[in-house]
């Protein structure tokens, strides 16, 4: 338990968006991440330099945010947690918290898919980077996580238009064409800028695609945007 972590934060928070919406639970977010999406909120994250403290530090700490362990779950993120340089150390914390019986979920990118730590977490939320992004993320990689981690995964998409939408909507078809069967949550989120008023017409609007083309999609907003504002942090 010599490792070291990468920490940018650990902190607890009521999960604002995807299927787990409303569940407490404490994040624990690594330092460091280089895709670099053009909208992502959480750009103190990306720099590989920061606090790092141990694993025995990182566990007192999640058993100070969740009430002594009330809280029996946790969420991995980031920055990107499946990068490399945090790869062990992911590992490391999950087997670490899962002995201890607690529910683990981890934050994906989209950019890769690591199975020493998903076959052994509750569950995993894996990104699908939309043109607004700046970022892709391979097709082949939905399939695989459909073929080997059936039951335990959600896929979330950022939609800040029709674009977003269209290119979500053509992924899905041939994540479907590839696979016997799609059963797991696909997630649109409007997207809710920094110092933006709540976008209710951006809200509307994907709201009335995704019904216009068989509503396929689960559309869930940012809840902690709406109840702390878009520019509050560790909510």
């Amino acid at each position: 338990m010599n490792t070291k972590y990468l920490i940018n934060a650990i902190y607890r928070a009521t999960e604002g968006e995807g299927v787990h919406i409303g569940a407490p639970q404490v994040f624990v977010r690594f330092q460091g991440c280089n895709i670099g999406c053009i909208n992502c909120d959480s750009m103190d994250t990306w720099d590989f330099s920061g606090e790092e403290i141990s694993l025995e530090e990182v566990w007192q700490r999640v058993l100070e945010e969740s009430y002594g362990g009330k809280i029996k779950r946790v969420s991995i993120t980031g920055g990107d947690p499946l990068h490399p340089k945090h790869e062990k150390q992911v590992l490391e914390l999950s087997k670490f918290l899962k002995e201890k019986g607690w529910f683990v979920n981890v934050e994906a990118a989209g950019v890769r898919l690591v199975d020493s730590i998903f076959d052994i977490i509750d569950y995993i939320s894996f990104d699908f980077k939309t043109p607004s992004t700046g970022v892709k993320t391979r097709v082949e990689n939905l399939v695989r996580l459909n073929q080997q981690y059936k039951n335990k995964f959600q896929i979330k998409a950022v939609i800040a238009d029709e674009r977003d939408f269209k290119a979500t909507l053509d992924a899905y078809n041939q994540v479907l064409a590839q696979s016997d069967t799609m059963d797991f949550p696909w997630v649109l989120t409007p997207c809710y800028e920094p110092n933006e008023e709540f976008p209710m017409e951006r809200f509307q609007n994907i709201q009335n695609l995704n019904e216009s083309y068989g509503g396929m999609f689960r559309v869930i907003g940012q809840q902690h945007k709406w109840v702390y504002g878009p520019d509050k942090k560790e909510v």
